[in-house]
């Protein structure tokens, strides 16, 4: 009896996936709830399981094709017979050896050409190839359309020194990898910094919706995250409640995920603000486009050590560039600068977050 495969739920709003790549091949046995096909949506990858075990008999979906959510796009055979294992190698005999290759007789030396030598490349070194844009990589650009479109963007920078934040990761990240099974990262810092700063400045945190302001008591931020279908941003939901440790395990998570296409569409759905790290690149100053309907974006750029004056003497500390881009239409320039500022102070005196001064 053949039991139908079908393209699973993925997503609230979501009703149209492109197929990815079939793990298992037409005539393929396949265990129960593993991995057969990938679909592609708007938002995210999601694996398609085996809803049973057998043998994948038909394929009625290529990758590249459209289908809906309920649509069949393969079957299984149940009533297949597993195959058997494999009966073990058997010990191969030693390979024949070799002789050395024969000494190549010296090259003459080309005769010198008549006429100016053709410079033209060849037609191998100038192919091209058509790559049809991913479901999510489609919406990533048509994001950034939008952004630009329909929001009035501006940003602001500042720049941070690092010190302190270093002494503490040096201090105590042995201590804290050893007793929560994450490294004590950057990015924990930046986000109670930035959670610090949205409640002292909470039209950031804010949205426009039609005529309206929406004003939020919470902070769900978005963490943009690299990974081979393009940049993906899943939310750490209410990041004013979470530890250091539970952010660093969050993003951990988070950046594993994106690569084994597991982060859900739910996970990456919504967002007040956005923090992205283009510092693990090697970037060391860039303006980030906010994702709508958020109001603002934090960037952070790689540390150098650069001369500054520190109580009349100039001294050599490791700095960040950090670029906040905003709506206008929302965000005043004064609150925007203010805002950066707050996070500068929070990441260059950590103590007084704990203060709540």
């Amino acid at each position: 009896m053949a039991i139908e495969l079908k393209v699973p739920s993925v997503g609230e709003s979501i009703t149209t996936v492109e197929l990815g790549e079939w793990v298992k091949a037409e005539g393929d046995w396949v265990a129960k709830d593993e991995t057969v096909v990938t679909v592609d949506s708007e938002k995210a990858t999601v694996e398609v399981p085996a809803p049973t075990a057998g043998r994948l008999s038909k394929i009625l979906k290529r990758k590249g094709e459209s289908a809906n959510v309920g649509d069949v796009i393969g079957e299984i055979d149940e009533k297949a017979t597993a195959p058997k294992p494999a009966a073990p190698p058997k010990d191969a005999p030693p390979a024949p050896a070799t002789p050395p290759p024969a000494p190549k007789a010296p090259r003459e030396p080309p005769p010198e050409p008549s006429s100016p030598p053709d410079t033209a490349a060849p037609a191998a070194d100038r192919a091209e190839e058509t790559v049809r844009m991913s479901p999510l990589r489609r919406t990533i650009a048509k994001r950034l359309v939008q952004a630009k479109q329909e929001t009035a963007l501006l940003t602001t920078f500042n720049e941070i020194d690092m010190s302190v934040v270093g002494d503490l990761r040096r201090t105590w990240g042995e201590a804290f990898q050893k007793k929560h099974g994450v490294k004590l990262g950057l990015m924990s810092f930046f986000v109670k910094a930035s959670v610090d700063a949205l409640h002292g400045f909470p039209q950031v945190n804010a949205e426009i919706r039609g005529e309206d302001i929406v004003y939020r008591n919470y902070c769900d931020v978005g963490i943009a995250v690299s990974s081979a279908k393009g940049l993906v941003v899943p939310v750490l939901r209410a990041a004013e409640r979470l530890s250091f440790a539970e952010i660093e395990k969050s993003i951990a998570s988070f950046a594993r995920r994106s690569n084994d296409n597991t982060l859900t569409p739910q996970e990456l759905e919504g967002g007040t603000f956005t923090i992205t790290n283009g510092g693990v690149f090697g970037s060391l100053l860039s303006t980030p486009i906010v994702n709508p309907p958020q109001s603002a974006i934090l960037g952070l750029h790689a540390i150098q050590d650069r001369p500054v004056a520190v109580d009349g003497q100039v001294v050599i500390r490791p700095m960040m560039y950090v670029a906040l881009t905003y709506d206008h239409r929302l965000i005043d320039g004064r609150e925007a600068v203010l805002f950066l500022h707050r996070v500068k102070e929070a990441i260059e005196t950590p103590a007084r977050m704990l203060m709540e001064i």
